[in-house]
């Protein structure tokens, strides 16, 4: 069944039904959701893309909060996507970051979207960069990705955004622990939040004295901003940093290469995916469990078994 071009059509217009269903159609999936990608495709490139990480309750998603409430004061329509932990019973996201988005939950211009990592080590659903294209597509003129932050590995969230914001707390431990971490190398700039408590001030300079001994491309330096989210207190600051990069980058001529080097990538998954499905068919899993006993007993190895499954 071919489909729905009226289905399309509203999606594109930014009714928030057919926004869902879209979404859902390709976090599931769906027979449907190439089609579906391919048909919005033309439509995007339009929204500015912001991802928003760091270690839990470094208050991600407050922050994430207060920042569409004052993109909407300025009239811009908002899309968010909270990447959670994904349940280990039925596969849906287990935190539910709307239930800490209060201030922006019932506006009409601001869509939340909760999906699950489903084991996506980088702290970014597969899926997520498709369900940020629905958003683009739609109409949303910012997309803030918030990602579960794992701490390992972040590369994920800078691959799908045009700028990273790294949130830190006091206690998030120092210096070194950061770049142990990886996040030195994928922010574009930090916020230290709940910057009202003890041992702010030394835990902003340490990373700042970190930075100094780091080489930076794109001709842009990551500064330390201090926030109490939970207060609305420096929020203001962070929008216009991110300006102040997205700026930085158009006049470099930047953001058009890192979506260009990330539409590369995406295609480098996508083939690797189709590849890995085309693959794995009926005649190869049996070829593959026929060969295990002789695997087991030393009769032959596992690099014998690659071999022989390719060359069929």
């Amino acid at each position: 069944m071919p489909l729905d071009p009226q289905f399309v059509e509203r999606m594109l217009a930014g009714d928030r039904v057919a926004i869902a269903r879209g979404i859902s159609m390709v976090e599931n999936e769906h027979p449907d959701a190439v089609a579906l990608l391919r048909s919005i495709y033309p439509k995007t490139g339009k929204a500015y893309c912001v991802g928003i990480t760091g270690p839990p309750g470094a208050g991600k998603s407050t922050l994430t909060n207060k920042l569409a409430k004052l993109y909407r004061s300025q009239k811009k329509k908002v899309g968010i996507i909270a990447v959670d932990p994904t349940s280990p019973f039925t596969g849906g996201a287990l935190l539910g970051d709307r239930v800490r988005m209060t201030d922006v939950e019932l506006d009409e211009g601001v869509f939340i979207r909760s999906m699950a990592s489903r084991g996506s080590l980088g702290g970014l659903s597969k899926t997520a960069r498709e369900a940020a294209d629905i958003l683009d597509a739609s109409g949303c003129n910012v997309i803030l990705l918030e990602t579960v932050g794992v701490g390992q590995s972040e590369l994920d969230i800078a691959r799908a955004a045009d700028t990273t914001v790294v949130v830190l707390v006091p206690e998030s431990g120092d210096s070194i622990q950061a770049m142990k971490a990886g996040l030195m190398e994928i922010a574009d700039f930090f916020v230290m939040n709940k910057s009202d408590r003890a041992g702010a001030e030394q835990a902003v300079m340490s990373i700042k004295t970190v930075l100094g001994f780091k080489l930076h491309g794109e001709g842009w330096m990551p500064d330390v901003l201090q926030t109490v989210a939970q207060d609305g207190k420096g929020i203001e600051a962070v929008a216009e940093m991110i300006e102040k990069h997205r700026a930085s980058l158009e006049s470099a001529g930047m953001l058009v290469k890192r979506r260009a080097v990330r539409l590369e990538e995406r295609i480098h998954e996508l083939i690797s995916e189709r590849l890995h499905v085309t693959f794995w068919n009926a005649s190869r899993e049996k070829l593959l469990s026929s060969s295990m006993e002789q695997v087991l007993s030393f009769k032959t190895t596992p690099y014998d078994v690659v071999e022989k499954l390719l060359a069929t």
